[in-house]
């Protein structure tokens, strides 16, 4: 499911310029967030391009404090449950920010970013769900260092900052799913 060049068989492919070589860090962190632009909205193709540099901001008065931003996710799964690639695998995408993980801070460097298009209060669907099921396995398989303790929310990482992906997340249903349950 995963190709040598670390991209998802069957995902739709639009490659950013927001990221960089990892430094040598083994991945062994998957981390889960929400998105909708503009906030509360799906749809209309604004967060791919944001994470190409391509978003107008003069569009929605909210695109106004993102015109400096150089963001990416690994992977965006939309509420279809279609799923879009921006940057491989095994290359650093800028999703975490200013994080830390047991201890460890720079989470980009040995993690995986998956934004969900959402709101932490808006319940998910099933699609995105059996997406997410399907790469969280396929990338467990493929970065054997990447366990269910491994695979945390935006939130996890970077408390105080972010709240993501909220409450309207199963972890319980996700992580029993995971487990065959």
């Amino acid at each position: 499911m995963i190709d040598a060049g670390g991209w998802l068989r069957g995902a739709r492919r639009l490659e950013s310029d927001n990221a960089n070589a990892r430094p040598g860090a083994e991945i062994s962190l998957l981390v889960i967030h929400n998105i909708s632009l503009p906030p509360g909205r799906f749809g209309g193709g604004f967060i791919e391009r944001l994470f190409l540099n391509t978003l107008d901001c003069s569009a929605h008065p909210y695109f106004g404090q993102l015109r400096a931003l150089r963001v990416s996710a690994h992977l965006l799964i939309d509420r279809r449950g279609r799923a879009t690639q921006f940057v491989a695998f095994g290359r650093r995408a800028w999703h975490a920010g200013e994080s830390c993980f047991a201890g460890r801070t720079g989470c980009n460097d040995f993690s995986i970013g998956i934004e969900l298009e959402g709101t932490d209060q808006r319940p998910y669907t099933r699609a995105q769900y059996r997406r997410l099921l399907r790469v969280t396995r396929a990338l467990m398989r493929h970065y054997p260092a990447i366990t269910i303790g491994r695979i945390v929310g935006h939130a996890d990482i970077a408390p105080g900052r972010k709240t993501d992906p909220g409450p309207a997340f199963d972890w319980t249903g996700f992580r029993a799913a995971l487990k065959g349950r």
